[in-house]
């Protein structure tokens, strides 16, 4: 008896050995079906796409357009790399090139009347006395304004609505009235806080005077603004380029708006499409604000003996060198000097500095210039259904 029950339990083992192999066969078996099934569908999935054809993809593609942006890149990863230095022409004489620009002993120091030499375009606006009192009192004054409560149902009537503005507007959403502040219908200059938002999906350098489309409070206008450093003091270094993760004073002609009114800033596509590229504030009202553009001279030590120095390639005859001599010289390396005399008829010049120069550093004379904005105020941006994008990366 105990050999059979010893020989039936070896039986009963036996069989669940063979329903265990049977269970992994199976399971590898689905393992391997599943394999098949997925690399069908990748296989599926591949030869499903049909490939673009050329004419058509060239056709949605503007050649023009990409070449314009890769060479505003280029540009403005020159700008970062070597800011504000330019070559100086061969053509024309540099004292001619740069008439209108001056040497500052200081850029942070040194007095820049801000009444000198204005443009016409300066003669249409209006300027506040003292701005901040200004804004002060009529913010105070408002609680003592009454009119339509909220709730109220009323009638409004309104004269010389431009027809283009009445065609344009959609009969689907409602039409928004606003109340103007006193001097809020005065043309002046408008300052305004810009920040680029790394999550914003348009990433593109903008170049200074390019056109954009501000949301400004409660107007929305287009202006081609000029960029310039935020920073603290009289004059404010002028920014070619308006680059990723960075911010910028961007100063337009523009209606009066007390700060601090939200901006927004949008880049309009050549299909009309307006895609968000900055937000930002309302700084101030304030047509004294220097704007100054810097331009870098540069040139290389030819020969160097102590704190005396031959510079070559900053100028290109003996004339530039004598008026440009009075100008303060600088080092990338920190050196400060300035021109003694010129050296021949080929723009050699000999320097002398505040201390040894190394033969690896570079020579440069600042030279600057007040810049304006441009009068490119539209108050009509049509708004077509769905143009507005606020793309995220």
């Amino acid at each position: 008896d105990a050999e059979e029950v010893e020989n039936e339990v070896e039986d009963d083992d036996d069989d669940d050995d063979d329903d265990d192999n049977m269970e992994c066969d199976e399971a590898r078996s689905e393992e391997d079906s599943d394999e098949e099934v997925s690399e069908e569908a990748e296989t599926m999935t591949v030869t499903s796409e049909a490939p673009i054809p050329t004419d058509k993809y060239d056709q949605d593609t503007n050649l023009t357009e990409e070449q314009e942006t890769l060479l505003k890149m280029r540009e403005a990863r020159i700008e970062q790399m070597f800011p504000d230095e330019v070559d100086t022409p061969l053509d024309i004489p540099a004292r001619v090139r740069f008439q209108k620009y001056r040497g500052l002993q200081s850029f942070r120091t040194s007095p820049w009347d801000p009444k000198e030499n204005l443009p016409s375009d300066y003669a249409k606006i209006f300027q506040f006395k003292n701005f901040d009192k200004t804004k002060k009192r009529v913010l105070n004054e408002l609680g003592d304004i009454s009119g339509a409560l909220p709730g109220w149902y009323i009638t409004v009537h309104v004269q010389k609505v431009p027809e283009a503005l009445y065609t344009a507007r959609l009969g689907s959403q409602p039409l928004l009235f606003y109340g103007l502040l006193p001097h809020e219908q005065k043309m002046s200059v408008l300052n305004m806080v810009l920040k680029r938002q790394p999550i914003f999906r348009f990433q593109d350098p903008i170049k200074s005077k390019e056109q954009l489309v501000f949301q400004c409070g409660y107007r929305r206008f287009r202006a081609s603004p000029i960029f310039s450093q935020h920073t603290n003091g009289s004059k404010h270094k002028y920014e070619r380029y308006f680059q990723p993760n960075s911010t910028v004073v961007a100063t337009v002609f523009a209606p009066i708006t007390f700060p601090p009114a939200s901006v927004l800033a949008f880049k309009e596509k050549k299909d009309g499409t307006q895609v968000l590229v900055a937000t930002g504030s309302v700084l101030s009202v304030n047509p004294d604000r220097v704007v100054v553009k810097r331009v870098v001279l540069s040139g290389h030590p030819f020969k160097v003996h102590k704190r005396t120095a031959v510079v070559r390639f900053m100028f290109f005859n003996r004339e530039d060198i004598d008026w440009f001599k009075p100008v303060e010289l600088r080092t990338k390396y920190g050196r400060r000097g300035h021109i003694k005399e010129p050296l021949g008829t080929h723009g050699h010049m000999k320097c002398i500095f505040d201390g040894q120069l190394k033969s690896q550093d570079t020579a440069l004379l600042n030279l600057y210039k007040r810049v304006y904005p441009k009068w490119t105020f539209d108050n009509y941006v049509q708004l077509i259904p769905g143009n507005i994008s606020m793309e995220t990366a």
